[in-house]
């Protein structure tokens, strides 16, 4: 019989199948996989009966910084509690962007601080004349390169002009990693928020309307055109619109590597909540029709979304009570990190939609498969052994006021789900037990992209 340093038991999701079996780890890594117990010893063993034991869910789209007041403390153990044991944090941090090697590294000593599960970091590019950072940074350890075509801000959020997303474009290719975009029509959408505001059309679904579908599938085919003649691997963030995934599909078939994600946002709610929540339901792209809704899930029942994300974006409640007169002024964004995994599974493995399989995939394997990181993503041999545990059979409802977030507030508050979160694992380590987070912070490590050159010296 094996001796191991840990087992973990309970419903095992396979990349093709669900066993009842136990998981052996030594130094945080799956070392064996078996169908029933009794085939490994140890000392520590974790058996969580008929619960689902997924790989651990990676979130790929989480913004600790954009809010100072949130950082990676309150977002990785607001994660940790959520069931994701790695996410990838974005670069658009105030009061700087990620976008050179020297606040790159500032930025990954505190991780290593600070966290509680692992991170792996974005990098971006400034407004004009930033695209010399693009191959330091790669090799520095970035996960891939964010950009956008909607401006929110100059220097921290730039709408990047087409002669330097080509730039961009050339120099990522040859890292191999990913650009993704924030896609949507600057021109178009400044210019319908000024008409509405000159009419005084401020109400809430004035957001929707500011920003037609044409918004983000406009500029999402400029991208993937400009993919199509540079080779570079693109990544839509945020897709709210079942078209774009449309036009995805056709630039995939002619050989164009691009994937896409949606939110649980645009999964879960439709424009009426826009109507119904107000600022607190505001996001970028904006909440779309039901029907485009429906759209939207017919493309993940048939495989054409590659992952889940959340977009947390964790304001305080003053920014967003700016919108309740006038829904241009609220930030944009919810808060995810903690909600987003109990209720994709309450929306898909609890009634059918998915099969736990399919689940993991969205939330876990594909992830770690589009944006190349290494020993994430699947309960295989060599594997970090992440993983999320969902009890299937045990309710719990949604309170805002005891997220672990700076943000406490969501339309999904007070909803009863079917399923909880009972512990998140860390490279063989529980991180959060269903009830409290169990590590300080520091356990969580600095997850280097697959064109790092050589860990950094910390």
């Amino acid at each position: 019989m094996n001796k191991v340093d840990r087992i973990i038991r309970g419903k095992i999701v396979l990349k093709d199948s669900v066993i009842q079996g136990e998981v052996g780890i030594n130094e945080g890594k799956i070392v064996s996989i078996h169908e029933g117990t009794g085939n490994l010893d140890s000392d520590n063993i974790k058996d969580f009966g008929e619960s689902y034991v997924f790989p651990g869910v990676i979130d790929v789209h989480v913004h600790c910084f954009s809010n100072p007041n949130e950082g990676f403390v309150s977002t990785s153990t607001s994660a940790a509690a959520g069931g994701i044991t790695t996410f990838l944090d974005m670069p658009y941090d105030l009061p700087n962007p990620i976008n050179n090697v020297e606040i790159f590294k500032k930025k990954v000593e505190q991780l290593e601080k600070e966290a509680v599960v692992d991170i792996c970091l974005w990098g971006t590019i400034s407004k004009r004349n930033g695209t010399d950072q693009i191959i330091p940074l790669a090799e520095a350890g970035a996960v891939a390169f964010k950009m956008s075509t909607f401006e929110t801000d100059e220097y921290r959020f730039p709408r990047i002009p087409d002669t330097e997303i080509l730039k961009a474009m050339k120099l990522i290719e040859q890292t191999g990693l990913r650009a993704a975009f924030h896609s949507e029509n600057d021109e178009i959408i400044v210019d319908l928020i000024d008409q509405y505001v000159k009419e005084g059309k401020v109400y809430p679904k004035a957001h929707n309307e500011t920003r037609p579908p044409l918004t983000e599938t406009s500029a999402v085919l400029k991208l993937m055109e400009f993919a199509y003649w540079t080779g570079v691997k693109l990544h839509i963030v945020h897709v709210s619109h079942p078209r774009t995934i449309d036009l995805i599909k056709q630039f995939q078939a002619q050989g164009v590597k691009v994937s896409c994600e949606t939110c649980y946002p645009y999964l879960l709610m439709d424009v009426e909540d826009l109507e119904k929540y107000g600022p607190v339901a505001k996001n970028n792209p904006p909440l779309r029709e039901k029907e485009e809704v429906q759209g939207l899930w017919k493309h993940i029942e048939e495989g054409n979304i590659d992952l889940i994300s959340s977009d947390h974006a964790p304001w305080s409640a003053e920014q967003k009570i700016k919108g309740n007169e006038n829904i241009f002024l609220a930030s944009s964004g919810l808060p995810g990190v903690e909600i987003m995994t109990p209720l994709m599974f309450n929306s898909t493995v609890s009634n059918g939609r998915l099969s736990p399989n399919e689940f993991a995939n969205l939330m876990s394997t594909h992830p770690a498969e589009v944006f190349s990181i290494p020993g994430k993503g699947q309960i295989s041999i060599g594997y970090d052994a992440d993983f999320t545990v969902i009890n299937p059979n045990q309710k719990m409802v949604i309170d805002q006021n005891s997220f672990r977030s700076f943000s406490k507030l969501s339309p999904f508050d007070g909803q009863e789900l079917n399923c909880k979160v009972i512990s998140t694992i860390v490279r063989g380590v529980e991180v959060f037990d269903g009830e409290n987070v169990t590590q300080n912070p520091g356990y969580g490590k600095f997850v280097p992209g697959s064109a790092a050159k050589a860990a950094i010296s910390l």
